[in-house]
Formats: C-alpha cells, structure tokens, sequence
C-alpha cells in the first residue's frame, strides 16, 4: 500500500472532523478543505486538483441536485396542504401504533429497488416527518429506517446500476442475484429496524432546531424532545398537530390546516382530500420512475444487452425513459402537487413563497451534497481505491471475503458504493475460479460489503443527515451507525452464499 495514498485519505478525513466538530464553519467548507488537502497530499497537481473538485461537484449536481430541488418543493406543497397529514393519518390507521419503523423500511426497500435511493428519499421523507409530526416523536427513528431501507436495495438488488454492473464484470446470472439481493434485504430488514429504534430516541434531542421546527412545529418540537426518551417507535397519533395541520380526531379531514408564514391570505383554506390524492404527487413520480426502469430492463433483454452502453432503446422504453427520469418524473408530482392538492383560491404568489421557503431549506443541503461528491471525486482521481484493492486481494482470507473486503475497503476510501462494488467485481473477476467461490457469490459479497460505514465522502451521507436534520457526531452515530449495522448483518449471509451457491 502507497504511505502516500494512505496518508491523503486519513488526513483527509480527519479534516473533516476536526472542522465539523471543532471550529464554526459547516459542513460544506469542511469538506472543500479536505478535498484539498487530500489532492495536495496524494501528489495530484494543483491544475488536476481543481479539476476533480469542479468535476465531482458538477456531475454530483447533475444527479442530484435538480431532484432535491423539485423534491422540497413537492415535500412543502403535501405539508402546507394537509396533503402530507392526510397520508400519516392513513398509514397510522393500517398500521397500528409502534409499527411505522417497520413500514418505513420496508417501503424503502421496495421503493429503492427501480429509484435511485437518493431520489426516494427526497420523495418519501415528507411522510416520514408527516407520521412523526402526529405522534409529536419519533423522527430520527423513521428517517433513518427509511434511508436504510433504501441503503438496502440500492446496494443489493438489481437493475439498480451497481449490482447490475458487478453481475455482468463477474458473468453472474442476473435473476439469481435479485433473488439473493432479495434475501439478503429482507433478512436485514430486521436489524435496520432494531438499529433505529435503539439510536433514534437518543438522537432526538439532537436534531437541528429549525429541522426540529419542520418537523414539529415549535411547541410539539419541545414537547418531542421530552417524549423520546424511551421509546423508539413513533408512538400513536396525536389529537393536535402543531406541523402541517391536524384535524383533531376528525381521520378525513383535513381543513384545519393552515398555510405556512409567507404564503397566507384572508380567506384561504385547504382542500379536504382522501389519502388517494394526497398520494398522487408522490405515486405517480415512482410508477413513472418504476415503469422506465421496468421498460428498459425488458428492452434490454430483448435485445441481449444487459449491462453495458451498447444499448438503443425502442421507442416506448425511449418515451418511458424520458417521462421516467427522476427530472421529469418530479417536475410532474410537482405539477399535481400544486394543481390537486391545492384549492383553486390559492394565489400565484402563495404558491411562490412556499416554494421559496422550500428552495431555501434545500439550498445548503444541495452544497453540501455536491461538496461530498467533489471529495469522493478526488479520492477516486488519487487512486486510493484502486490501491486498496489489490493491497486486500493479496491476502490469504477464505474465498468470498476477498470481494467483500475489497468493497468495503473502497467504499470507505472513496464514498461511492457504486463505484466500490464495481471495483471490487474487476479486482475479483481473474480472481474467482482460484477463491473457489461461484460468480453469484462473489456478486453477492461485492454488493454487501459496499455498504459499509456511509460517512463524508458518500453524497447520500448528506442527503439523509440534513433531511434529518442530524450534524457532526450525531450523524456519524446515526446514519454512519445503522448502514454498518447493515453492513456487519450482511457477514455471516456473505459467508453463507460462499458455502452454499
């Protein structure tokens, strides 16, 4: 292993923290400082250092940052329309009470399956804080079972990019590996779950104050912090609600809401809407995001191409790729969300100031998020990952932890689990005949072990932890924690596909 590769990244992260913990800038300069600094000390020229960060940034922004935008915009629309309440009440009614955790991760499971997690989570989190704004608790545990749940399938099932790319590096038949994904996720549900009912309420009292006053409102966001002590489920509904407006004990109505400071006007009162159509801003967005990954999965294996860029699609997978894409598929829930949901007396400029207050809450998470992808960028450019990679592939281990290591190792030097589990299916392919283990397995310790530790350099770190509302330690102890737990959960099945596959 490079002393020099291995010092740009542990200094690199120590300046992470030690900015983030320690002095009075945020998040965003911590992480442009170690991008520097590591790109400094890897040896990169100052021309090439520049260049990684502008290129990490952009393409980060690029994913993402147009889908956290029009995400917020819808997420404000559901909540000052009573949109959001009115899903919260009805999954509290299917429920039953302290089962939320349970569906929040399962529906994250299943919802990052077709969508990229980081689009899930900015669509699906307005119901996460809906749930926990009724119960006046609970937050930090439903928003991290749901990021988790997403964490899940993402890393594991395809046609998500990474595992479908690691089934074609390493010649795995790509139906045995959604099955195993499948297991592997639905076993791991569970320990998720557990994780974020046991870190949640300890974590409550730490959420940031204006994340806290979304969430709650200022009253229940007080007497939150008072309730969360035992508990790590959300508890049952409350009889008022402080947040996006509670119509009593009143399960359809949804009238006594009111419109956020900024957006009010004489006469203006929300729409009484059925749990139906306060979903369609967020269902119709995910069957379109659904229905593109479905048509091009189809047309690909009609075509005999299933990973690769060797690809044309037909002209139905053309039209559903473009009303697909999570730009216009939310540009669309973003259209419902003010055409539906909202009465016909609501102004154009009640309308503006939401989504301007939606757009400045989203506006840090956007740097943040695009700063994170500027420091994996560089980590990636230096070559670290790659290093640690043939360093742990030289290692005496039982067969399958080869892959499983290497993806960990990579996942932590660089951030992108895409990135690491698709290093790690190319360290291992020439490798897999002598390990004595079947491409599915080593497919399968590929995708898990690049779950492991979520932390600064991951861009979906910052997704969830903002939404979350979650900073310095209590974000490492949160969101870094439960996708370890996942990731140690994840061993003994790695060890068992070895065995058995």
């Amino acid at each position: 292993m490079d002393l020099q590769l291995l010092a740009a990244l542990v200094l690199g992260i120590a300046a992470i923290v030690l900015i983030v913990l320690r002095t009075r800038l945020d998040a965003f300069v911590a992480l442009l400082v170690a991008a520097l600094l590591a790109g400094f000390v890897a040896g990169l020229p100052v021309t090439g250092i520049l260049d990684s960060i502008t290129e990490g940034f952009g393409s980060t922004m690029g994913a993402i940052g147009i889908v956290i935008g029009l995400g917020v915009g819808v997420g404000k629309i559901l909540e000052v329309s009573g949109a959001a309440d009115a899903l919260a009440k009805a999954f509290v009614r299917a429920l039953g009470k302290g089962r939320e955790p349970w569906a929040m991760a399962g529906t994250g499971a299943l919802v990052s399956i077709p969508v990229f997690c980081d689009s899930g989570y900015v669509i699906m989190n307005p119901l996460a804080r809906s749930i926990a704004r009724r119960a006046k608790a609970g937050y930090v545990t439903l928003a991290l079972a749901l990021g988790c749940g997403m964490t899940l399938t993402h890393h594991l099932v395809p046609p998500t990019p990474g595992p479908l790319g690691v089934a074609g590096i390493l010649s795995a038949d790509v139906g045995g590996l959604i099955l195993g994904g499948l297991v592997f996720a639905i076993v791991l549900l569970p320990v998720i779950v557990a994780y974020a009912r046991w870190i949640g309420p300890k974590l409550e009292s730490q959420v940031l104050p204006n994340v806290r006053a979304e969430v709650y409102g200022d009253s229940a966001s007080r007497s939150a912090v008072a309730t969360t002590g035992s508990t790590g489920s959300t508890g049952s509904a409350g009889a008022g609600d402080d947040g996006a407006g509670d119509a009593g004990n009143d399960e359809s109505a949804t009238d006594t809401t009111t419109p956020d400071e900024g957006g009010s006007e004489a006469g203006w009162r929300p729409r009484r809407l059925s749990a139906w159509v306060a979903s369609l801003p967020l269902v119709v967005p995910l069957l379109l995001i659904v229905a593109n990954t479905v048509a091009e999965a189809v047309d690909r294996s009609a075509q005999g191409v299933l990973s690769g860029d060797d690809y044309e699609p037909s002209p139905v997978a053309g039209v559903l790729s473009f009303l697909g894409s999570p730009v216009v598929a939310l540009l669309i829930g973003l259209v419902l969300a003010v055409y539906v949901l909202l009465p016909r007396m609501t102004t154009r400029n009640q309308v503006a100031n939401w989504l301007s207050q939606a757009a400045s809450s989203a506006g840090l998470i956007i740097l943040i998020t695009g700063a994170g992808g500027a420091f994996g960028q560089v980590l990636r450019d230096t070559g670290v990952g790659e290093e640690l990679a043939e360093t742990i592939a030289s290692w005496n281990l039982p067969g399958v932890l080869v892959p499983f290591l290497v993806a960990t190792l990579v996942r932590l030097a660089q951030g992108s689990g895409t990135v690491a589990m698709i290093t790690a299916a190319s360290v291992t392919a020439p490798l897999v005949a002598g390990l004595g283990i079947s491409p599915l397995a080593a497919a399968l310790a590929c995708c898990a072990g690049s779950m492991v530790f979520s932390y600064f350099n991951d861009s979906y770190f910052w997704v969830v932890t903002r939404f979350t509302g979650l900073d310095g330690a209590a974000a490492i102890r949160g969101w870094s924690g439960i996708t370890t737990a996942a990731w140690l959960g994840s061993l003994p099945l790695v060890l068992l596909a070895g065995a058995v596959l």
